[in-house]
């Protein structure tokens, strides 16, 4: 019996951790975009972001700041009810989504 609980169990949070990981993905229209996708792959899925900018992400060494790494960010502004939603690329690889406050005006985003 106590076996049974345990594999009832790990397959519980098996299940989870892959229903968790479809949530990060960002919905354009009818399809999803989520880390690992290329930049072609999310411009064919989204369309153009509302806007771009090239990011330095620094550290502080002893006396300045060093750039570890570059990033360009992808913009796609949701419109009122929705959100700004960023998303982070390095080396034409998707890295990260996030999002900026609330969206503003008419949606700029493909299918919404």
């Amino acid at each position: 019996m106590k076996r049974n609980t345990t594999i009832i169990f790990m397959a519980s949070i098996l299940f989870l951790s892959f229903s968790v990981g479809q949530t990060l993905a960002f919905r354009c229209g009818n399809g999803l975009v989520s880390t690992g996708d290329t930049k072609n792959q999310v411009m064919m899925t989204c369309g153009k972001p509302s806007s771009t900018e090239k990011k330095c992400i620094e550290t502080w060494t002893t006396k300045k700041k060093k750039c570890d790494k570059k990033v360009e960010v992808w913009y796609y502004n949701c419109g009122d009810g929705d959100f700004v939603y960023a998303l982070t690329f390095e080396n034409n690889t998707l890295i990260a989504e996030n999002t900026e406050g609330r969206g503003k005006g008419k949606s700029e985003c493909q299918g919404k």
